[in-house]
């Protein structure tokens, strides 16, 4: 018997990357898979997103564990697209017992040259989007009186990074929105809780703007080798580089499951001990302050 036998879970952002773990994990521990993706490419993002050849891998990865996947054309900033795929989902299985809401874009920029739609897009997509998806599934669950909902929020839902304000703000919005809902649906035997990934190797991490965000290069000299080396010192865990997304699926399998039954209104951290580290200022402003600087002994 698995962890999830006999249940179905619904994944946003399930064609590739952490959520296409979430539904191999999902799937080896017996869930029945809904995935939920969009095809349109988000011009705020750099990178490509997820294609129909995504999605159909997702699917053959499923059905290759011997459960059953319907995958879903959906844009998480749509509640109808949305609302559509739980129906679907509940036409197909009878029942969703599980949200994963891990749909989530990443761009930079800083936060005075960032521009509307740029931040617009990110809390559309990883903040709204969350709530979005919530706002499916729960009046089923509340009528079934029973659900988990797993949200992805990130480390920089916990702390700061530099050069995307937006995305911190989604994620830290991540944390409210989940406490929250918690809160109102305890009473209906529903858990809520968020986990928050350290540096995780997907699609989403693992481009230009990325690269050279990590090596601390100048822009287009950065290689994915050097982010890869980069996890290193960004993780305190041995041997802990770029994680690979089964980390933050298995964390989310134990939430779901009935050995977190007790579990509610939680952050998961799965940062190899990021958190844990004090952390140095890499490259200082050395220009004199006068302000705080000046100050000699008497």
């Amino acid at each position: 018997m698995g962890l999830l036998e006999g249940k179905t879970v619904l994944i946003t952002g399930g064609s590739r990357g952490q959520g296409r773990q979430h539904a191999l994990v999902s799937a080896r521990e017996g869930a029945d898979i809904i995935i939920v993706d969009t095809l349109e490419q988000i011009g705020s993002v750099a990178y490509p997103m997820a294609t129909q050849a995504d999605i159909d891998e997702t699917v053959r990865q499923v059905e290759a564990l011997d459960r059953r996947i319907l995958p879903v054309v959906g844009d998480v900033r749509k509640q109808a697209e949305l609302d559509a795929a739980v129906e679907k989902g509940i036409a197909e299985f009878g029942k969703i017992d599980c949200l994963i809401a891990n749909a989530g874009i990443f761009s930079l920029a800083p936060s005075w040259e960032l521009d509307e739609q740029a931040w617009d897009d990110m809390i559309a997509v990883n903040l709204t989007g969350v709530w979005k998806s919530a706002k499916a599934v729960l009046p089923h669950m509340i009528e079934r009186g029973t659900g988990s909902i797993v949200m992805t929020s990130s480390i920089n839902g916990l702390e700061p990074g530099e050069n995307y304000v937006h995305y911190c703000a989604a994620k830290y919005g991540v944390v409210g929105v989940m406490k929250t809902i918690a809160l109102e649906v305890a009473k209906y035997g529903i858990r809520v809780n968020s986990v928050h990934p350290g540096a995780i190797l997907t699609p989403m991490t693992s481009w230009q703007g990325a690269w050279d965000m990590m090596s601390g290069k100048a822009a287009g000299e950065g290689t994915e080798e050097d982010l890869v080396a980069a996890g290193y010192s960004f993780h305190a865990l041995k041997g802990a580089g770029m994680l690979h997304p089964h980390v933050i699926a298995d964390a989310a399998l134990w939430l779901n499951s009935d050995l977190a039954a007790a579990v509610t209104g939680i952050s998961v951290p799965v940062d190899a001990g990021h958190l844990l580290q004090p952390g140095y200022n890499a490259n200082p402003t050395r220009e004199a302050n006068p302000l705080i600087s000046a100050q000699t002994l008497a």
